[in-house]
């Protein structure tokens, strides 16, 4: 798992079972609702419900409950109030760990977070503590396969990327939040398939991990990611591919 944190690449790669689905569409729905009530419900408009409905339709949910998500967003439906937090901590060997919550009830979302970390062999720290470590960057993931590198590198700096890089399978093209969306377009208009595009936090720096160490640090992000009141979570963990199936 070198470069970026692949956490969410490898997921995708390897699929998702039906009973996982279910727990994606409730993450989903948060997140369009929660876009279209901070930034209106027309995604023309709004770039974050934009990309929410892109992830969701990725993930075939049904249009209906795109539709009915974004008018409980804007009030048009009665609907639950979400309230967005970041929560920080440091997983087995130090690794640094960044959640993104959405819960309609916060005292609840901090208690099993912390009893997460502690149950996995990491423990939550003070706002802060390590969300320093991390950018917010755009990420596209292209398998090496489905593209010649010098057109992927011409196409996706010409449309404002920051840089591509190689690792293992992959081409991982990296731009600036707002100049996301404008090389995501232009892969687009390329016929360019990507694994995963999204706005995300990149670690700064990697913190190998190994052996028991990194058999945990899996444990503690599957964890986390099955918690209800957690949307993403992110780490600087250099996890071996081998351990997580990549």
């Amino acid at each position: 798992m070198s470069g970026h944190s692949k956490w969410s690449s490898i997921k995708h790669k390897k699929g998702i079972t039906d009973a996982r689905r279910g727990k994606v569409f409730s993450k989903l729905i948060k997140e369009i609702t929660v876009a279209a009530r901070t930034g209106g419900g027309d995604p023309s408009g709004n770039p974050r419900l934009r990309t929410a409905i892109l992830a969701a339709k990725s993930e075939n949910m049904p249009k209906d409950n795109i539709e009915r998500a974004i008018k409980k967003g804007t009030g048009e439906l009665e609907g639950v109030n979400y309230e967005e937090s970041i929560y920080e901590g440091y997983g087995p060997g130090g690794a640094a760990v960044l959640i993104e919550s959405v819960t309609d009830n916060k005292n609840r979302a901090v208690a099993d977070i912390r009893h997460i970390f502690s149950k996995c062999g990491g423990n939550l720290g003070e706002n802060g503590c390590v969300f320093w470590m991390f950018d917010s960057k755009g990420y596209i993931d292209v398998e090496k396969k489905a593209v010649d590198e010098d057109k992927l590198m011409e196409i996706a700096i010409e449309a404002g990327a920051e840089d591509v890089r190689e690792d293992n399978n992959s081409f991982e093209i990296i731009t600036e939040p707002n100049d996301f969306e404008a090389v995501k377009t232009a892969i687009n208009n390329a016929s360019i398939p990507y694994v995963m595009a999204e706005i995300t936090m990149l670690p700064q720096t990697m913190l190998e991990l190994k052996g028991k160490e990194a058999e945990q640090m899996i444990k503690l992000m599957e964890t986390l990611e099955d918690c209800d009141d957690v949307q993403k979570v992110y780490t600087n963990a250099d996890i071996p591919d081998e351990l997580v199936g990549g």
